[in-house]
């Protein structure tokens, strides 16, 4: 019942139209009550008038029509026609007594104290006339005069049957004016609500559209002036909608680009700190040796040929880690592309262990691998030989005392196939296995340095699967570590 409140527009136009009804019917209904009487005395008299003329162009030998005594009973009419000699001719109703009256108009004689009149209209041919005849205590309205035969004639309804007329009419358009009055409430409820429905329907449009709620649209029904405006409505909408949405994107990206400056800030920064970390021992050793030799420190041959070894080790690690920094950076820019082919999978891992026997001598390391079959993969044979390689040598610098390394080639359904480098020794702590692939991070800083490790070469790994869209990860195990990836098979 919300639609009823009186705020509501439904509500303003039928209380609108119902008030104007009501006020239009009370004003026909006032009319009724001091103008209809006189009306219909004004109406009597043109048929008095009427009936006077068609007297008057009677003969006196045609006598009275039958057609016209009906007429006059049924228009209420008494009267009466006298000829100058005062005899009755015709007439219809009390005749002697209407013969009276009428003498006594012509020649102002009797009952004046019993009848009053008051002239309505007059000419020199006949005059009409309200008489109060208190006698029989009635009032008519009444028309004698002279007709064109030297005939007198006088014709009186009365007043009564005209008031009760009134009356009947009047009680009549009250019941009627009520009628109508609820048949037109109940009308105008039904048209506004046809109306102010689609207007409704736009204010809750435009409530949803205030919350951000763009699901609800307008049915257009009619074609007419409110449904262009609900068409515009929709309109507005999807306009609003889509607007706010591109400012949601934008408002996205600039806080993810936002967010990838501050990594990007937070990585450089952390980048040049590694880097400075990393550079700072060789650094020191080779200017602390260097200064050795220039101050001739120790004479003897061996030690100045161990002051340039330890230099040139340095050195050598130095150029490494500049090395593996460049490669990382193009593998991470996307500048070093992908150079995807078919190749031996088994093939490549073998020349990885072969290029390493001296390492793995060194070592005194058992190495694993039983894999006879060629296995064809689709990858970048290149990167993929830089992966194995830092597989294998990061799993021959961290044996235990049982020095053993074993590489399988696990198939893993119809298209893909997963090469393990497993070697025994000290699981990798649980909250360090996410960060082992990120850039410098070392979990033995010692030991790292000791082999000459600089943290790197896991995120090269991660960054050439990555390229190649392809799996990478560590598991530990009771007896070592195991380093896996996956490669599509051919």
């Amino acid at each position: 019942m919300r639609e009823w409140r009186p705020h509501t527009l439904r509500f303003q136009i039928t209380v609108l139209f119902t008030g104007l009804v009501f006020v239009f019917l009370g004003a026909i209904l006032l009319i009724n009550q001091f103008f209809l009487e006189d009306y219909y005395i004004t109406q009597k008299e043109d048929t008095l008038k009427s009936s006077f003329m068609k007297l008057e162009k009677l003969k006196n030998e045609e006598g009275i029509p039958d057609t016209w005594i009906k007429e006059s009973s049924e228009k209420n009419l008494s009267w009466v026609v006298l000829s100058p000699e005062g005899v009755i001719v015709g007439g219809v109703g009390e005749k002697d007594m209407l013969a009276s009256r009428l003498f006594g108009y012509l020649y102002g004689i009797g009952g004046k104290e019993k009848v009053k009149t008051k002239v309505l209209e007059q000419s020199d041919q006949y005059v009409i006339q309200k008489s109060e005849d208190n006698f029989v205590d009635m009032d008519y309205v009444e028309i004698w005069g002279e007709l064109d035969n030297q005939n007198y004639c006088i014709i009186r309804t009365p007043l009564e049957s005209i008031r009760e007329s009134v009356n009947i009419s009047k009680g009549f358009y009250l019941y009627v004016g009520l009628a109508v009055l609820v048949i037109s409430f109940v009308i105008i409820a039904l048209v506004t609500r046809r109306i102010t429905k689609p207007i409704c329907q736009l204010t809750k449009l435009s409530q949803q559209m205030a919350k951000l709620d763009f699901g609800v649209k307008y049915e257009s029904r009619a074609g007419n002036e409110i449904d262009t405006l609900g068409e515009n409505f929709n309109f507005m909408s999807m306009q609003l909608q889509n607007t706010i949405s591109e400012l949601q994107q934008a408002n996205g990206q600039l806080h993810r680009d936002i967010e990838e400056k501050i990594r990007i800030d937070e990585k450089r920064k952390e980048f040049l700190d590694n880097v400075s970390h990393e550079l700072k021992t060789p650094i020191a050793l080779v200017q602390g040796y260097a200064e050795g030799l220039r101050e001739n420190i120790s004479d003897d041959p061996e030690s100045r040929e161990f002051y340039c070894d330890v230099i040139m080790d340095e050195a050598a690690k130095m150029n490494k880690l500049v090395r593996n920094l460049l490669n990382l950076n193009q593998l991470e820019s996307g500048v070093d592309l992908v150079t995807m082919e078919e190749f031996d999978l088994v093939e490549v891992i073998r020349g990885v262990i072969q290029a390493s026997d001296i390492l793995v001598q060194q070592k005194e390391a058992r190495v694993i691998f039983n894999s006879q079959e060629p296995v064809m993969v689709w990858a970048d044979e290149f990167k993929i030989e830089e992966v194995i390689t830092n597989y294998f040598t990061n799993a021959l610098n961290h044996l235990d005392e049982n020095k053993i390394v074993e590489i399988k080639i696990l198939k893993m359904d119809e298209h893909i196939v997963r090469v393990t480098v497993f070697n025994t020794g000290k699981a990798i702590p649980e909250e360090d296995l996410d960060q082992i692939w990120n850039k410098f991070y070392k979990v033995d800083k010692a030991r790292t340095r000791e082999y000459g490790g600089s943290g790197i070469g896991l995120s090269i790994v991660k960054a050439i699967m990555e390229s190649m869209r392809q799996q990478c990860g560590v598991e530990n195990f009771k007896n070592g570590v195991q380093f896996w990836f996956e490669l599509e098979k051919r």
